[in-house]
């Protein structure tokens, strides 16, 4: 028991010397001259200083870079609706994207005072009518109060 006490007894002491050697270096010198203790520098923090193990941040995850491109069904919808709308002829819209459904949207953006891009735009879509499409008779809850007791 003895020789565990004197153990646990080294340790402490070699810890405690360790310690006061760290906080020495850290500590800077204290110098008599007046430039000198004119300048003060920065003290970092912890949440200042930057461990050198930390890795870089995975990108996060958003709509932005989770969005796809449109499907040809997609294209073809929007071609439709310029089309309609006598931004483009009737026989460009079969799904494929091409330079000419690019020119017919950015008039059309144009004429609504849009940015006129040419790119297709959750504006541009809503401006077509063809923003997100909501249920006509959306379902409600009942109300608490008026169930019977």
């Amino acid at each position: 028991m003895q020789r565990i006490l004197s153990y646990v007894l080294a340790v402490a002491l070699a810890g405690l010397a360790y310690g006061a050697q760290s906080t020495a270096k850290k500590a800077p010198a204290k110098s008599t001259s007046s430039k000198t203790a004119a300048k003060k520098t920065p003290v970092k923090t912890a949440s200042a200083r930057k461990s050198p193990a930390k890795k870089a941040a995975a990108p996060r995850t958003t709509w932005r870079n989770r969005q796809t491109a449109p499907s040809p069904e997609r294209y073809k919808e929007i071609q439709e609706a310029l089309a309609a709308k006598g931004y483009l002829n009737a026989e460009e819209a079969g799904g494929a994207w091409n330079q000419n459904s690019v020119e017919a949207l950015k008039r059309f953006q144009t004429d609504q005072k849009i940015d006129n891009s040419g790119k297709i735009n959750s504006l541009s879509l809503i401006a077509m009518g063809l923003g997100p499409k909501h249920d006509a008779n959306p379902t409600k809850a009942p109300d608490a109060g008026s169930q019977p007791r």
